[in-house]
């Protein structure tokens, strides 16, 4: 099956909610300055209380603000200090968007494990492009996410569109990190970019899940995926079902999307998954897309020539490479790049997330 092309959209926009109402703000306010610091961090039992505690202020979902957003809109604009957004185990039908004036924020899903507590959404990019699409959209820096589920379950084969990009999340903001959540959706699942192409965000994606069918971690974000698991998602067909990669890491930046110690896995047949694609966006010649799969284990179903073009952007100018892969589609060919030792040894995780800030999610 021949793919359409795939037609990405820059949007210069995304959508924001309202201020937060007086009533939510004034009830926020009262908490900050009446609630006393408890000695154990991390949020508390989903009472219908905002409690503070060791790393700030905690607002909890369902009980006290009906829905995810409800408790962004609650946040104080230009906040310092930590709070902890508690969801509790349930469905969230709703789009959430995290202004770049909110940081500081902690996403924390209290049930037993991520797919209890998930936030799902169906819009796909004919409404606003990627950020009008994601049902997540992260623009703050320093906002973490765990313990949760992201989805955007729009269903293509009900649809005819020109482009069926649908994401279940979006970030442009820096020091992000996603702990031991999972993101689902087919076409562009999961975005990591940054306000502009000279701006370099940071992303770390840690003990996580990802599925998708087209260009489904994409981006030019700075990120790394470790000790996770990709899921390549057949589209039916026996020689051409996606690409897992489609980076456009700005050509200043030496380090684009790390995907270390991690497994990738799919139900499509064997030779029909590509690594990636180079993506320039708007056709810009200064996005030379970097990706790097080390010490990861392949399936059959990764091609042989695992790297292609896009939008007649060859491949070969773009930085691809892997390292150790292993496993059923792991080979040593002219169309497979290979780091050398020396290469690998400065494009670890360090290299990658570790800047002159000293951020180290990491360790």
């Amino acid at each position: 099956m021949t793919h359409p092309p795939h037609p990405h959209l820059l949007s210069k926009r995304f959508r924001t909610r309202a201020a937060a109402c007086s009533t939510a703000l004034a009830t926020l306010l009262a908490v900050f300055a009446a609630t006393p610091t408890a000695a154990a961090p991390g949020p508390g039992p989903d009472n219908g209380t905002s409690t503070g505690t060791g790393t700030g202020t905690v607002l909890n979902v369902p009980a006290t603000y009906r829905t995810v957003q409800a408790a962004v809109d609650a946040v104080p604009a230009g906040n310092t200090d930590r709070v902890t957004i508690a969801i509790a185990p349930g469905t969230y039908r709703e789009q959430v968007r995290v202004p770049a004036n909110k940081p500081h924020l902690l996403f924390q899903g209290t049930g037993s494990d991520r797919s209890k507590s998930v936030i799902v959404h169906d819009t796909p990019n004919e409404y606003g492009g990627s950020s009008g699409s994601a049902t997540v959209l992260i623009a703050a820096d320093d906002v973490t996410a765990r313990n949760l589920t992201f989805v955007n379950d729009f269903d293509e084969a009900a649809h005819e569109l020109a482009g069926e990009q649908a994401l279940a999340m979006k970030t442009t903001g820096d020091r992000i990190v996603f702990d031991n959540t999972a993101f689902k959706a087919n076409q562009d699942t999961l975005m990591t970019d940054s306000p502009a192409l000279t701006r370099i965000s940071r992303v770390y994606v840690r003990d996580s899940y990802i599925e998708g069918d087209v260009d489904f971690v994409y981006g030019r974000a700075t990120t790394v995926i470790d000790r996770s698991v990709i899921r390549a998602l057949s589209r039916g067909s026996a020689t051409n079902n996606g690409y897992i990669t489609a980076a456009s890491t700005w050509k200043g930046n030496p380090y684009g999307f790390l995907i270390t110690n991690s497994r990738v896995t799919s139900d499509a047949p064997a030779r029909s998954f590509h690594l990636g694609r180079p993506w320039h966006p708007g056709g810009e010649p200064d996005a030379i897309g970097q990706v790097l799969f080390r010490d990861t284990e392949l399936p059959a179903a990764v091609k042989s020539s695992p790297w292609t073009d896009m939008s007649g952007f060859p491949w070969r100018e773009a930085r691809f490479a892997e390292y150790r892969t292993y496993g059923p589609g792991a080979a040593v060919t002219p169309d497979r790049p290979q780091l050398t030792d020396a290469d690998a040894a400065v494009h670890q995780v360090s290299n990658y997330l570790t800047g002159t800030d000293g951020w180290a999610p990491h360790r």
